[in-house]
């Protein structure tokens, strides 16, 4: 898996649209792997925007190939050793400990998305990765020799193959799909804030988030939650609060919110939650949570074009696996197109792209509802009986996975049923990458067939390491 700085060239020519996570880890693997890469991006500039972003340890593996990308992000990320669940009132629940997951599959990544992205948009310049600002794509066409985008000053660009990474909104999604679909409200929003944390560290009842090292708090209420950390070794703080939200999305998903939206959410909740937001600065970010119906492909009928991550598959914040799974689609593509040969077969790695990802990502998907619905909906009489079924489900399937290694290792026996079914019928060659569990955590499945909780819990703990306290 580790290339050379200077990989044999396969002559494919790759056009990425969008510089997020998913689209430069795309354009980034596509240049390791020796393919010709130009990354299309909308915005005339990059800024330092958004707040926490998190990297399991199944995706924090592709940064540590890139040389020198881990080093720069360690002192970024967040070290907290744990996280504590609270009721709303205030209770303590439990405190869950990562020492085990850490040893068992690796380090994460969480820290401020613009840093972060920062990061890694620089290490895609500077090895080489051609990045066009300010070319915002209008539409997408292929035929069956090749694919390419139009852009709003009405150039045409062309390619071997366009993956479509600009988000949500993507407009390689008409393509694929043949139609213009809407985002839907998925009834949730999060208020998100990231700021100093001097004023935290002054208040008597605030100040143990900034000493002894990195401190992860979570609280669970009715339909709300609100997570707070504090990381940089007490110099910044972020919370987020997802709550019911029923607002229209139809112009805009990202918009600024009062600070007296959220004291509304969280009004009669514990008094250090009402601390953190008398210290908040105005405004908050109201991150409307986008809900899409599961696709029922990501690839176009030329199979020349490809969606990855929130292009294809919006995660839930809760899920913690969106920009993981982001970073899976961009490395699996970029094997796909090497593993097939040359330009020829480039139809061929584009179907074998989706079948060796949809059922992981569909299943992936899953855990974000199962959390959410976990804390949202939770009995806390029950709970505090019970603390341990609060916890954060940490499952091997997810975190231990390499899409990289994966991807190399099964190629071949993809595209064999491929060729038998022919590519406009990828539903067999799915089949061959139902992952271990099939519709979210395993602890769900192996609890509708007969399995003592008792045992599940067990398992998962000693799976992932968690401690209870």
């Amino acid at each position: 898996m580790a290339e050379s700085q200077n990989p044999v060239k396969t002559g494919i020519k790759v056009i990425v649209v969008g510089t997020g996570f998913a689209g430069l880890t795309a354009a980034i693997e596509c240049h390791r792997k020796g393919h010709s890469v130009l990354v299309l991006e909308k915005f005339p500039e990059l800024k330092l925007l958004g707040d926490i972003i998190s990297f399991g340890p199944n995706s924090s593996r592709l940064f540590r190939r890139w040389p020198g990308v881990a080093e720069q992000l360690e002192p970024l990320s967040m070290r907290a050793d744990s996280i504590t669940m609270k009721s709303w009132k205030g209770d303590t629940l439990f405190t869950q400990y990562w020492e085990g997951e850490d040893k068992e599959f690796g380090i994460r990544y969480d820290g401020h998305r613009g840093e972060f992205h920062e990061i890694v948009y620089n290490h895609a310049k500077e090895i080489g990765v051609e990045i066009r600002l300010n070319a915002r794509v209008e539409d997408y066409f292929e035929d069956d020799k090749e694919a390419g985008v139009v852009l709003e000053s009405g150039e045409r660009i062309t390619a071997d193959v366009v993956v479509a990474a600009e988000g949500v909104r993507s407009k390689g999604r008409k393509i694929v799909l043949g139609f213009e679909d809407a985002p839907k409200p998925s009834g949730y929003a999060v208020y998100r804030s990231w700021f100093s944390a001097d004023e935290i560290a002054k208040d008597p009842d605030t100040k143990f988030f900034t000493e002894g090292g990195d401190q992860h708090v979570a609280w669970l209420g009715p339909d709300v939650h609100f997570i707070a950390a504090c990381m940089k070794k007490g110099k910044d703080f972020s919370w987020v609060c997802t709550h019911k939200d029923e607002a229209d999305i139809e112009e805009s998903w990202q918009l600024e919110a009062p600070l007296a939206d959220a004291r509304k959410v969280l009004e009669g909740w514990d008094p250090i939650v009402q601390k953190i937001l008398d210290k908040t600065p105005e405004p908050l970010i109201d991150w409307k949570l986008v809900y899409r119906d599961p696709l029922p492909t990501w690839i176009s009928k030329g199979r020349r074009i490809a969606l990855i991550g929130d292009s294809a598959h919006p995660f839930l914040p809760t899920s913690i696996q969106g920009a993981s799974q982001a970073m899976e689609d961009g490395v699996t593509i970029a094997v796909c197109l090497r593993e097939c040969g040359g330009r020829d077969k480039v139809q061929e790695a584009v179907a074998a792209f989706e079948a060796i990802r949809y059922e992981r990502v569909k299943s992936a998907q899953k855990t974000g509802e199962q959390t959410r619905d976990i804390w949202h909906k939770a009995d806390f009489d029950d709970a505090k009986k019970n603390p341990e079924s609060m916890r954060l489900r940490r499952e091997a399937w997810i975190l231990g996975f390499d899409a990289e290694k994966y991807a190399e290792e099964n190629y071949r026996r993809t595209v064999d049923v491929l060729r038998r079914t022919g590519l406009q019928d990828t539903s067999e060659a799915r089949k061959l990458h139902v992952p271990e569990s099939t519709d979210g955590y395993l602890e769900y499945r192996n609890a509708t067939t007969g399995v003592d909780k008792t045992d599940i819990s067990a398992a998962a703990h000693a799976a992932a390491g968690t401690v209870i306290s």
